[in-house]
């Protein structure tokens, strides 16, 4: 045996057992969705989030994304919000960090009008430090957060859809809303 058949052998020794560590800790790629929906409307939303989550649920699924007009099986309901607030300020009182706060809030209605998922929110929020000295790199910064926070929404909500398992829910089957149980706690530096 040579010394590049050891070392082959080596790695592809190494590489099965890393694939068994993270198949042992439960890791799992995201694969194909299975909505119990297959045509989708969406309606509200800032143009943004509607395209990824277009391309989210298309690329993932057979299910396709139609016009309200068009007899989709579930429509999607979705009205989003953002904010910043003060979160420190120093001693002359002029502010050194904000807190910025995005929300999402949405519910799904089946063909007949059926309530899917209830009125429901996925709140998110993000530290950033300001100085005035950097205006406008921080306004580019906080562009970016609320890009992230919006994306970071929309893998949420895919999550969400995939939770219903019927158009048709009977007693006990809806899917239930979710939404924070404390306040947001602030976030680390």
């Amino acid at each position: 045996m040579n010394r590049e058949d050891g070392m082959s052998r080596r790695s592809f020794l190494v590489l099965l057992g890393g694939a068994a560590a993270l198949s042992a800790c439960g890791f799992q790629l995201r694969g194909q969705q299975d909505y119990a929906f297959k045509r989708l409307a969406i309606t509200g939303g800032v143009p943004q989030m509607v395209a990824r989550l277009e391309r989210m649920v298309q690329g993932g699924s057979d299910t396709v994304i139609v016009k309200t007009n068009e007899n989709p099986d579930a429509t999607l309901n979705l009205t989003e919000g953002s904010g910043m607030r003060p979160l420190s300020l120093n001693a002359q009182g002029v502010v050194q960090e904000y807190e910025l706060v995005y929300s999402v809030s949405y519910s799904l209605l089946g063909e007949d009008g059926t309530l899917l998922i209830p009125p429901s929110s996925i709140l998110l929020n993000r530290s950033m430090t300001y100085s005035d000295q950097y205006t406008l790199a921080k306004s580019q910064e906080s562009v970016l957060l609320y890009n992230d926070m919006r994306n970071d929404a929309v893998d949420q909500l895919t999550r969400r859809l995939a939770a219903v398992r019927s158009l048709h829910p009977g007693p006990g089957e809806q899917t239930p809303d979710v939404a924070p149980r404390a306040p947001l706690p602030v976030p680390p530096l």
